[in-house]
């Protein structure tokens, strides 16, 4: 995989394209952040005007959390573990859910520096989730743990815009 290292700019045009895209189609956003530990949201955040789309944000960090706040069924967690696709794609449908926005992103993934799970260090999963379909997508980041948890979401930022945009035929 391609390392990205963005700048402070190129994250703040990242964050401009999210809220403009939100704004000017009258969208919602909801998002559930495990490894990401709240990045994600405090990026959606750092522009003035995301309470206009930005419905909230939960860390479930713990696999407690993500059953009980969540309601991810216990056969998900036991089945594939909390760093698996399935409990991605069920975070951000949970989410999108409980907070009726129409879309939502989740992550959750092992930022390191030892397995989890028997997962390598790096393994991260994102999802979106609208009222249409939920995608996702897996990385595996070599960075250390700053590293990883960083792109993890600027990343995330990016799979949301590009899932939007193709939703909504919008041309970039």
């Amino acid at each position: 995989m391609l390392k990205i290292y963005m700048d402070k700019e190129d994250t703040q045009n990242i964050i401009k394209d999210l809220h403009t895209i939100f704004k000017n189609n009258n969208l919602t956003l909801s998002v559930a952040e495990s490894c990401t530990g709240g990045l994600i949201s405090h990026y959606i955040t750092t522009l003035p005007g995301a309470s206009k789309f930005f419905e909230a944000g939960i860390v479930s960090y713990s696999a407690k959390a993500k059953k009980n706040i969540l309601g991810i069924p216990d056969d998900i967690i036991s089945r594939y573990g909390v760093v698996s696709e399935e409990t991605a794609r069920e975070m951000a449908k949970r989410i999108r859910y409980l907070t009726k926005t129409d879309f939502s992103i989740s992550t959750t993934g092992n930022l390191g520096p030892e397995t989890l799970e028997n997962k390598e260090k790096g393994l991260i999963y994102i999802a979106v989730s609208s009222s249409k379909d939920t995608f996702s997508k897996t990385l595996r980041l070599k960075g250390n743990r700053e590293e990883n948890k960083d792109e993890a979401a600027i990343i995330s930022l990016k799979f949301l815009i590009e899932i939007i945009n193709n939703i909504l035929q919008i041309k970039t």
